[in-house]
């Protein structure tokens, strides 16, 4: 284990902002990963996993902890389910595509999301009708202050829509250094129906898809909308779907008909954040070497050489548009630092 001095970020978050770290540390295991916190000469630490949710808007004088603990195992399993455990340090992507090749299902539609196995929990990560939540078991953590080893159950984190108790009530106080999902083996749940997953699976000639046809499906899906963070910088989606009221909703359709919703609760609507960003004049925009994608309004984008601080600005004045437009905000989903 050795302390790096004066790092450049840049290749470490996916948005490609070129953001120093006064120090640097890159950990492989727990040992070594709670000597690097027992580190008195550093209070202050920033914990990175795959850079995928954040955008640095400043340099960093905080010890920078790289989690980087590798490992994919089976813990138990049945006729029906297994229990498998990934490390924090793993691939989000590889690790759903080593579920795959095994044929165990839950993960599919989750296929192709940026990011790191450790912090899709934090975010409760999800799309086409699928959140981690719906498989996710428990996780170990060490408590940052205390270097104390926790398992979190699933009852425990509080998950809600991109939200959980490492967002809230303790966030900055645990690592996440490893996740047990629940997955089947057989007699797969199949979803199919949310998105455009039913016309893509149609244009595959796939009328009885397996969990693999899904995950394909997703990743064509993604590839024709999301820009590859190796070719152009970005986080994936950066804002939240806002949730409004039906009410608000109602009011809303007498001037912009063809707003599009998904159910909450019987008084509740989700509302894509989207549709509101491009009906606002938004998609496609650029300013300079930043904007936002031109097929994905929801994709903030870095061409190369953009300051986080740029990129923060055009969030902003997207919020407050859509503010104006709509009386509707939307809420960030990167962390911005």
């Amino acid at each position: 284990m050795q302390i790096a001095e004066n790092i450049s970020l840049k290749k470490y978050n996916t948005f490609g902002i070129d953001i120093n770290a006064k120090h640097y540390v890159s950990v492989s295991d727990e040992d070594e990963l709670k000597d690097v916190l027992a580190q008195e000469d550093y209070p202050e630490k920033l914990i990175l996993g795959g850079g995928s949710n954040m955008l640095l808007t400043k340099n960093q004088d905080k010890l920078v902890i790289h989690v980087n603990l590798k490992g994919v195992s089976v813990e138990s399993e049945t006729e029906d389910y297994v229990l498998v455990k990934a490390c924090a340090g793993e691939n989000w992507h590889d690790f759903v595509l080593w579920c795959l090749e095994r044929d165990y299902g839950g993960l599919e539609n989750l296929s192709l999301i940026p990011g790191n196995v450790g912090t899709a929990p934090i975010q409760n990560i999800g799309a086409y009708g699928v959140e981690l939540k719906d498989t996710f078991v428990s996780c170990d953590t060490i408590e940052i202050a205390s270097q104390k080893v926790k398992t979190f159950t699933k009852e425990d984190c509080q998950f809600g829509y991109r939200n959980s108790i490492f967002k809230q009530k303790v966030k900055g106080k645990y690592i996440i250094t490893s996740v047990v999902f629940k997955l089947t083996k057989r007699n797969h749940r199949l979803y199919t129906s949310y998105g455009a997953i039913t016309s893509e699976l149609q244009n595959m000639g796939i009328l009885n898809p397996t969990i693999q046809d899904i995950s394909k499906a997703v990743i064509n899906i993604r590839e024709s909308k999301l820009p590859n963070p190796k070719e152009i910088g970005n986080s994936g989606s950066f804002f939240k779907n806002p949730v409004i009221s039906k009410v608000h909703f109602e009011k809303l359709k007498l001037n912009f008909e063809a707003i599009p919703s998904y159910p909450v609760s019987d008084s509740e609507v989700k509302v894509p954040a989207g549709w509101l960003i491009e009906t606002a004049g938004f998609k496609g925009k650029t300013f300079g070497n930043y904007g936002v994608h031109k097929k994905q309004a929801l994709v903030l984008v870095n061409y190369g050489g953009a300051k986080g601080s740029d990129i923060l600005k055009l969030s902003r004045l997207i919020q407050k548009t859509v503010k104006r437009l709509f009386d509707i905000s939307i809420e960030a989903e990167v962390n911005i630092l």
